[in-house]
């Protein structure tokens, strides 16, 4: 197992990507601190990783809140022990005209998703630091790599999250840590099935036929899974990519390359 006794926490752990890193991560040894704004979902997967015999704690933590942030982390190491990875996942979308994209909206999207990166790298960085080892991961996207219509607020977003990762990879590398970001494609979860509608509207299309004109879209010839993002952070959070510090991996079928 490649993660045997680390520990780990996984914000947005209740639910799609976030929940699928926190069962593989706990099934490669790690113990999970799976944290999310909703107490009920953070449960629901910690027990279904103590049921398969892993370690879980679960833990309601709003990632704009930098006093629950604080409080989550320390609520981990003494639980669980010392943290060595943090995957900072949490994070919203919409998608609307920009004329239609609200300051309430852009606030939330942008307090959510970079904000909260911000809070939890810092987090992350006073525990890890002492100790000179450990992994952040932020979950960035393919739109954090190319900008597309009716996505402003999130692809700002996106675009920030890579920013930070070169930032905080080359101002630490000398203190033991590493920092990567994965840049997924589209990725059948709830968030992005509760987005399908607004999807077909932009495109022109019929809601069934999404899924097939995405796919048109990608070389590999199929929309990603839960499993295929979860298996490329166990491998960014295992010694196996010591040598790996400030990339942003696309883990979208080939639908970007750069």
């Amino acid at each position: 197992m490649i993660l045997q006794d680390q520990v780990a926490v996984v914000t947005g752990g209740g639910s799609g990507i976030g929940a699928e890193i926190c069962r593989t991560f706990a099934a490669e040894g790690a113990a999970v601190g799976v944290a999310d704004i909703s107490l009920e979902s953070a449960e629901e997967v910690a027990e279904q990783i103590r049921r398969t015999g892993g370690q879980a704690l679960a833990l309601a933590c709003d990632v704009t809140e930098r006093e629950l942030v604080e409080e989550m982390a320390d609520t981990v190491e003494r639980a669980l022990g010392p943290l060595a990875i943090w995957v900072n996942n949490a994070a919203v979308s919409h998608i609307l005209p920009f004329l239609e994209c609200t300051e309430q909206i852009w606030d939330r999207t942008l307090a959510t998703n970079l904000k909260g990166m911000f809070l939890g790298c810092q987090a992350a960085i006073r525990r890890m630091l002492p100790r000179r080892q450990g992994v952040i991961l932020n979950m960035s996207s393919q739109s954090g790599k190319v900008g597309s219509s009716h996505y402003a607020a999130y692809c700002a977003s996106k675009f920030g999250v890579i920013g930070l990762t070169q930032s905080l990879a080359v101002e630490f590398a000398a203190d033991g840590m590493r920092v990567n970001a994965i840049c997924p494609g589209v990725v059948l979860t709830g968030m992005w099935e509760g987005q399908l509608q607004d999807y077909a509207r932009k495109q022109g299309l019929r809601p069934e036929e999404v899924h097939p004109y995405l796919e048109s879209k990608i070389p590999l010839g199929r929309l990603g899974t839960t499993q295929d993002v979860a298996r490329t952070a166990a491998f960014l959070a295992s010694d196996a990519a010591r040598y790996i510090t400030g990339q942003a991996v696309n883990v979208s079928g080939g639908a970007v390359m750069h």
